[in-house]
């Protein structure tokens, strides 16, 4: 379906950031995007430990009543969708909402389909560029009453995420991490500058 901004199932905490998307498409059952929803986010290279965090702490978000928010990516997001599928997840993806990217998420883009919600900004059939993974992470914010991060490293783009959700009046929380890790640089840098510890 196509929803545009202003109509009935257009989510409200999406239309209240400054740069919403006017147009936006949606495979799966929209009336998730109405929930309190939370976005969970981090590292493609993430270790074992932070995808099974990941994994663990969607699920009891989800199991407590949170929709879990994230953009399909390697490595923590895909953690974030699996722990949280069987109580409704919401994927925003960069770029058409048919294309699957990465290509290995095929299985779980069809799980979502099922059980979630897919958002795009993007036109169908448009591959995703460099561009419109930061143009995605705002979608996944806006979506989100707070951002986890889980693993990032200094030049993630899960920093630009928890950024704009500090800009659209979101909570931040951050996982720390070992010191001498660069996946966990990121984290502990957003709790040195004020993020809710996890």
């Amino acid at each position: 379906d196509i929803v545009m901004a202003g109509e009935e199932a257009y989510p409200l905490a999406l239309a209240a950031i400054d740069d919403a998307p006017p147009v936006i498409s949606v495979l799966g059952n929209i009336a998730l995007a109405a929930n309190c929803c939370v976005a969970v986010v981090g590292a493609r290279h993430a270790s074992l430990n932070g995808r099974k965090f990941a994994e663990k702490l969607a699920r009891e978000l989800g199991e407590n009543g949170q929709t879990v928010v994230s953009g399909l990516a390697r490595g923590i997001d895909t953690a974030a969708h699996t722990g949280s599928l069987s109580s409704g997840t919401i994927a925003v993806v960069a770029g058409g909402i048919d294309i699957v990217y990465p290509e290995e998420n095929k299985k779980l883009y069809e799980d979502i389909k099922e059980l979630g919600l897919i958002i795009a900004e993007t036109p169908l059939s448009v591959p995703p560029v460099a561009q419109s993974f930061p143009r995605r992470n705002r979608i996944v914010s806006g979506l989100s009453k707070g951002v986890v991060v889980v693993e990032a490293t200094m030049r993630s783009g899960s920093l630009i995420t928890a950024r704009m959700a500090g800009e659209q009046g979101r909570d931040v929380y951050a996982v720390p991490g070992h010191p001498g890790d660069p996946r966990a640089q990121g984290s502990n840098h957003l709790i040195r500058e004020g993020a809710t510890l996890v």
